[in-house]
Protein backbone atom coordinates (compact mmCIF):
# COMPACT_ATOMS: atom_id res chain seq x y z
CA UNK A 1 0.00 0.00 0.00
CA UNK A 2 1.21 3.25 -0.91
CA UNK A 3 0.67 6.10 2.21
CA UNK A 4 1.51 9.44 1.64
CA UNK A 5 2.16 12.29 4.26
CA UNK A 6 1.50 16.10 3.67
CA UNK A 7 2.56 18.34 5.40
CA UNK A 8 1.30 21.32 4.44
CA UNK A 9 3.16 24.48 5.58
CA UNK A 10 2.62 27.96 4.08
CA UNK A 11 5.42 31.22 4.23
CA UNK A 12 2.21 33.55 5.46
CA UNK A 13 0.57 33.57 8.31
CA UNK A 14 -1.63 36.07 9.88
CA UNK A 15 -0.58 35.86 13.84
CA UNK A 16 3.07 34.49 13.85
CA UNK A 17 5.46 34.90 10.39
CA UNK A 18 7.08 31.99 9.29
CA UNK A 19 5.15 30.47 12.40
CA UNK A 20 6.08 26.80 10.76
CA UNK A 21 9.96 27.63 11.69
CA UNK A 22 9.30 29.14 14.68
CA UNK A 23 11.25 26.68 16.98
CA UNK A 24 10.25 24.24 20.18
CA UNK A 25 12.68 23.37 21.95
CA UNK A 26 15.96 23.70 19.74
CA UNK A 27 14.19 22.46 16.28
CA UNK A 28 11.85 24.66 14.11
CA UNK A 29 7.67 23.36 14.52
CA UNK A 30 7.97 21.53 11.19
CA UNK A 31 10.68 19.66 12.11
CA UNK A 32 8.21 17.31 14.39
CA UNK A 33 5.39 16.70 11.36
CA UNK A 34 8.60 15.67 9.55
CA UNK A 35 10.02 13.39 11.78
CA UNK A 36 6.70 11.23 12.97
CA UNK A 37 5.98 11.28 9.21
CA UNK A 38 9.63 9.85 8.77
CA UNK A 39 9.45 7.78 11.77
CA UNK A 40 5.51 6.00 11.22
CA UNK A 41 6.10 2.57 9.45
CA UNK A 42 3.06 2.80 7.35
CA UNK A 43 4.08 5.71 5.39
CA UNK A 44 6.05 5.02 2.18
CA UNK A 45 6.83 9.32 1.24
CA UNK A 46 6.78 12.38 3.42
CA UNK A 47 5.81 15.38 1.12
CA UNK A 48 5.74 18.92 2.27
CA UNK A 49 3.75 21.27 0.70
CA UNK A 50 5.05 24.84 0.98
CA UNK A 51 4.83 28.17 -1.08
CA UNK A 52 8.14 29.54 0.88
CA UNK A 53 11.78 28.39 0.05
CA UNK A 54 13.04 28.74 3.57
CA UNK A 55 10.55 26.36 5.11
CA UNK A 56 11.57 24.08 1.54
CA UNK A 57 14.77 24.06 2.52
CA UNK A 58 14.16 23.50 6.43
CA UNK A 59 12.03 20.72 5.24
CA UNK A 60 14.24 18.96 2.85
CA UNK A 61 17.38 19.61 5.36
CA UNK A 62 14.88 16.88 7.77
CA UNK A 63 14.19 14.51 5.52
CA UNK A 64 11.08 15.67 4.23
CA UNK A 65 10.72 15.86 -0.06
CA UNK A 66 9.32 19.05 -1.50
CA UNK A 67 9.30 18.32 -5.04
CA UNK A 68 7.53 21.85 -5.83
CA UNK A 69 6.70 25.38 -4.47
CA UNK A 70 2.88 25.15 -3.82
CA UNK A 71 1.26 28.51 -6.25
CA UNK A 72 0.84 31.42 -4.06
CA UNK A 73 -2.98 31.68 -5.02
CA UNK A 74 -3.17 28.39 -3.37
CA UNK A 75 -1.72 29.47 0.28
CA UNK A 76 -3.92 32.39 1.30
CA UNK A 77 -5.63 31.96 4.64
CA UNK A 78 -8.86 31.54 3.22
CA UNK A 79 -7.28 28.82 1.10
CA UNK A 80 -9.45 25.36 1.53
CA UNK A 81 -7.06 22.24 2.10
CA UNK A 82 -8.45 20.58 -1.06
CA UNK A 83 -6.62 22.72 -3.31
CA UNK A 84 -2.77 21.79 -1.54
CA UNK A 85 -4.03 17.84 -1.74
CA UNK A 86 -5.47 17.99 -5.13
CA UNK A 87 -1.82 20.47 -6.51
CA UNK A 88 -0.09 17.62 -4.87
CA UNK A 89 -1.69 14.97 -6.05
CA UNK A 90 -2.04 16.40 -9.95
CA UNK A 91 1.64 17.16 -9.83
CA UNK A 92 2.85 13.60 -8.52
CA UNK A 93 0.40 11.89 -11.09
CA UNK A 94 1.61 13.78 -14.00
CA UNK A 95 5.78 14.14 -12.94
CA UNK A 96 5.89 10.64 -11.55
CA UNK A 97 2.95 8.70 -12.57
CA UNK A 98 2.75 8.00 -8.76
CA UNK A 99 -1.12 8.28 -7.16
CA UNK A 100 -1.02 6.98 -3.37
CA UNK A 101 -3.66 4.53 -1.62
CA UNK A 102 -4.31 6.86 1.26
CA UNK A 103 -2.71 10.13 2.32
CA UNK A 104 -2.25 11.43 5.63
CA UNK A 105 -2.30 14.91 7.27
CA UNK A 106 0.07 16.21 9.43
CA UNK A 107 -0.18 19.89 10.15
CA UNK A 108 3.06 20.93 11.94
CA UNK A 109 0.76 22.77 14.45
CA UNK A 110 0.29 19.54 16.35
CA UNK A 111 3.88 18.81 17.71
CA UNK A 112 2.96 16.18 20.31
CA UNK A 113 0.62 14.05 18.10
CA UNK A 114 2.30 10.10 18.96
CA UNK A 115 3.15 7.86 16.48
CA UNK A 116 0.49 5.50 17.76
CA UNK A 117 -2.42 8.46 16.68
CA UNK A 118 -1.07 8.52 13.47
CA UNK A 119 -0.83 4.59 13.08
Amino acid sequence: MKVLSIIPAKGGSQSIKLKNLAKLGNKPLIYYAIKQSLNCKLINRTIVSTDNEKIANVSLKYGAEVPFLRPKKISKSNSKDYSFFKHTLDFLKKNENYQPDLIVQLRPTQPYRSIELIT
